[in-house]
């Protein structure tokens, strides 16, 4: 634990708000963890996909800024072996939501892109995504809005900070 947490955790008040986002993370887990978003999107534009094609798709559009997306990098983004991305990334091939193109920085590279028809399930589950929390923000105040999106985005990128770090020392020490 480094000192900026230590102390922070001397303090009764901030030890009791640090619980309280705990067990809401928790509650959180529970509810996405049932994918109704997911199933939503899925339902609306192609019945039946499962929904592990969605998280491909949503490692396919991070990836993309960065550059041309293979099914290594998916299979990083997912934590799942190479065999098991190149299948499902197969899978959505022949269902026309993904395209398998030779890469234009080097024709002997096979990258992955998003079909329109992947790239309209992707708008699907955007829409979802923001009806949801529209109907879950629609009495608070604009005020309110702002500021929780703005600490939520500022909590889920230092997670997103220190779980990096520590997968990095994991790394390192095995």
């Amino acid at each position: 634990m480094n000192e900026t947490a230590a102390k922070l955790e001397d303090n009764d008040t901030v030890r009791e708000g640090i619980s309280y986002i705990g067990q809401s993370m928790s509650r959180m887990r529970l509810m996405t963890g049932r994918r109704l978003i997911g199933r939503l999107a899925i339902q609306s534009i192609v019945p039946g996909l499962e929904l592990s094609h969605l998280d491909v798709l949503e490692a396919v559009r991070r990836a993309e800024p960065d550059g041309e997306v293979t099914v290594g990098a998916i299979a990083e983004a997912m934590r799942i072996d190479p065999s098991r991305a190149s299948r499902v990334v197969s899978e959505m091939v022949g269902r026309n939501i993904l395209l398998r193109k030779a890469s234009q920085a080097d024709a002997r590279r096979i990258v992955v892109v998003m079909t329109p028809l992947g790239q309209r399930l992707m708008s699907e589950v955007k829409a979802q995504k923001l009806s949801i929390i529209s109907e879950i923000v629609a009495d608070w105040s604009n005020d309110d809005v702002e500021m929780f999106g703005t600490l939520f985005d500022r909590y889920i990128s230092g997670f997103e900070a220190v779980f990096q770090a520590r997968m990095k020392d994991v790394a390192e020490d095995g």
